[in-house]
């Protein structure tokens, strides 16, 4: 439930992200990055919430 709800709060980051880019003056580059740099915080975030579920569990690779 916990990752769901991460995976959830990070895509909703990425479309407020993209929406506000594209309503702004910046050069799509500057929104390229910013849209790159949120597909990466979500991603490091499903891989962080991924590691926490292994650890609650006992797992014997905390690795995602």
């Amino acid at each position: 439930m916990k990752l769901l709800k991460l995976i959830t709060s990070a895509s909703l980051m990425l479309l407020l992200t993209a929406g506000l880019t594209a309503c702004s003056d910046d050069k799509a580059e500057t929104a390229g990055e910013k849209i790159d740099e949120a597909i990466t915080d979500a991603g490091n975030a499903v891989e962080d919430a991924c590691e926490d579920v292994k650890e609650s569990v006992d797992a014997k690779d905390p690795d995602c």
